[in-house]
């Protein structure tokens, strides 16, 4: 379903919301964080013609306009989400992969000693935090135990 404020967000900047825009919005929605390639896949199966070139030029078309956010969840592509939805942190699971969204304000103390400290601003929404999930580290430790 295609989302009103999206249309007049690109209306109000001299833009119109094109099909491929329209259908990278909806799998960026649905997909919640995906990398380019899983976007074109989510996109294909409704416009089998979109190339990797449109995915990535309309991605990046869209966070210009603050409509999308991309964060770097490893050391492959960066991951897409709507930007409309609260700034969080990625907490990244390194065994199964699991990304876990994480309010901000979870860092507030440390937010707040590096503004100062050192006067650093931090860009958080861009921000992932590794580890193991509360699964992957119970599985750990029970199979530790055997």
């Amino acid at each position: 379903m295609v989302s009103t404020d999206w249309k007049s967000d690109l209306r109000q900047r001299g833009y119109r919301l094109t099909p491929q825009r329209q259908l990278v919005l909806e799998a960026v929605d649905a997909l919640e964080h995906a990398t380019p390639d899983e976007i074109l896949g989510e996109v294909r199966r409704t416009a089998s013609g979109v190339n990797i070139s449109t995915v990535y030029r309309t991605l990046e078309l869209l966070e210009e306009l603050g409509l999308v956010s991309h964060a770097h969840l490893g050391h492959g592509a960066p991951t897409y989400h709507l930007a409309a939805r609260h700034h969080h942190l990625h907490l990244v699971c390194r065994d199964c992969s699991n990304v876990i969204e994480a309010d901000v304000e979870v860092a507030g103390e440390f937010i707040a000693k590096l503004r100062g400290e050192f006067g650093f601003e931090t860009d958080m929404k861009h921000f992932a935090i590794f580890g193991r999930c509360a699964g992957c580290a119970a599985e750990k430790e029970s199979g530790a135990e055997s």
